[in-house]
């Protein structure tokens, strides 16, 4: 046969597709995939896994403080009751 180019084929591959089927792709949202050097790559995947990891982390207190039935409520040791005492008078 006559050879075609890749543009045609995929024309007709696509002609054909939408014959056969009312299927469509969903339209593309996101930029398409890109290619990035190791480094990039690694100082993602570390990023990623600290973020995880903190994730993890407040998860774990959140439940240990659950079971334990332990209420964190703020803690000020010179409260309202030593600031009665600090008032400053004007002497006069």
């Amino acid at each position: 046969g006559s050879p075609i180019s890749t543009e045609e084929r995929r024309h007709r591959d696509k002609k054909h597709l939408n014959d056969v089927t009312a299927a469509r792709l969903p339209p593309l949202h996101h930029s398409p995939a890109k290619l990035l050097s190791i480094e990039e790559s690694i100082a993602i995947q570390i990023q990623q896994k600290e973020a995880y990891e903190e994730m993890q982390a407040k998860l774990a207190a959140q439940k240990l403080a659950e079971r334990l039935n332990i209420k964190m409520l703020r803690f000020e040791p010179e409260g309202e009751a030593s600031m009665q005492y600090r008032e400053v008078r004007d002497e006069d």
